[in-house]
């Protein structure tokens, strides 16, 4: 009895289910492989196979590409920023009119004036052939060998009339005698008659600096409200509630102008993404008296990056008008001032970009796009190709080939 052994039978129906299920499983096959017996290689198969692989390759470099690419999507919204303030950057050169003569000035609709403003604006002096003489805000008298001596403290020069700008009523520098001048709304017209200008020896070194050129770069904060900034010669006074500029020094000079060379000018943070219409833009003139004007509509923009950061800036189109204000008699027209004008006004639109970067689903939707797209026509196209040489083929063994 110790040597019998149990036998385990397996039991037919079950395979026979196993089986079954099996079959039944590959019925869902949806790729069916023809055995290979009956599988027929031809070259012209195989061209077309390595034509079809090479743009595949060729259209899967250039979706990688654009999925790694980083596009911005704009969105105009309405702009609702209030009491902001915006920069305006420049760096404009003047071929043909001394720093000293130059003199910048901001209004705005909202009644603020900046005149001759000097914060944050740098004046570089430039010789006939464009080089640089200093690099500090170009006036006169600055870097020329020295200040004339000093006086007696006790010194309390005469004002000459006009209004002192200190408690004692002393103008002790040709530069105090001609601000004492603009309180008044007068015009310094003859320096040698004041007795600072002439120790300090004024009309000598206007006349050494009226060859010269001017570079004026850097950036100044207005209301963002419609309203102008502009360059023009003389210092600006107020006469009458009204701006006004002293053109005396400025119309002895027959080759003084307003020609001009813009470098760069933006409104707002300078953005790399954007290029700004009057960048290095020229216009150079021989006629003393000629207004530029330009008419710029700003467009507040904010770009939202993918590292969550957010930058305010603005973009701006631009129209433009030249006019040669020139007179018969060769003196200006009334009414008009030589020098350039920016006039801006501001949109009430708001473009935000953002940045975007397609999905990495989208980059293997596409993928198997490409590759199934590709094949799918290679296929259609070999069909074609091979049933039309099988056909050829056999009128030729009929003898019909030609």
């Amino acid at each position: 009895m110790s040597n019998l052994r149990k036998r385990t039978v397996a039991n037919p129906d079950e395979g026979s289910a196993v089986s079954t299920l099996i079959e039944s499983f590959k019925g869902l096959d949806a790729y069916a492989k023809p055995l290979d017996d009956f599988k027929v290689k031809t070259s012209s198969g195989a061209s077309i196979t390595l034509v079809s692989a090479f743009f595949i390759v060729l259209l899967l470099i250039s979706e990688f590409v654009d999925w790694r690419s980083v596009k911005l999507q704009p969105h105009i919204d309405v702009d609702k920023a209030r009491n902001e303030k915006m920069t305006i950057n420049m760096n404009i050169t003047f071929p043909h009119i001394p720093c000293f003569l130059l003199s910048l000035d901001v209004m705005d609709i909202a009644g603020e004036h900046q005149n001759d403003v000097s914060h944050n604006v740098y004046k570089v002096r430039l010789s006939p052939d464009g080089s640089v003489i200093n690099k500090s805000k170009g006036v006169v008298g600055e870097h020329d060998g020295g200040n004339p001596a000093p006086k007696d403290p006790n010194y309390c020069g005469s004002c000459y009339g006009g209004i002192a700008d200190n408690e004692k009523g002393c103008c002790n520098t040709c530069d105090d005698v001609r601000r004492a001048y603009e309180a008044r709304g007068w015009t310094l017209s003859n320096p040698d008659a004041i007795e600072q200008c002439v120790n300090e020896h004024y009309s000598e070194k206007i006349k050494e600096q009226s060859i010269e050129g001017c570079n004026v770069h850097g950036h100044i904060e207005v209301n963002k409200v419609p309203g102008n900034v502009h360059f023009a010669p003389g210092r600006p006074l107020t006469q009458a509630r009204m701006h006004v500029h002293d053109l005396s020094q400025y119309s002895v000079n027959e080759n003084f102008n307003f020609g001009h060379i813009i470098h760069s000018l933006s409104f707002g943070e300078e953005i790399h993404y954007l290029k700004n219409p009057l960048d290095n833009t020229s216009k150079l003139v021989s006629h003393s008296h000629y207004t530029f004007q330009y008419f710029v509509k700003v467009v507040s923009t904010k770009f939202e990056l993918k590292n969550g950061s957010k930058i305010a800036t603005n973009q701006f189109s631009i129209t433009e008008n030249d006019m040669d204000t020139t007179a018969k008699a060769g003196m200006p027209q009334q009414g008009y001032l030589p020098g350039v004008f920016f006039n801006y006004d501001i949109s009430p639109m708001l473009i935000t970009y953002v940045e975007y970067q397609k999905p990495f689903a989208h980059f293997l939707t596409d993928v198997c796009a490409i590759v199934g797209g590709i094949f799918t026509v290679a296929g259609i196209v070999d069909s074609f190709v091979y049933k039309a040489e099988k056909s050829f083929k056999r009128k030729v063994e009929l003898g019909k080939g030609s």
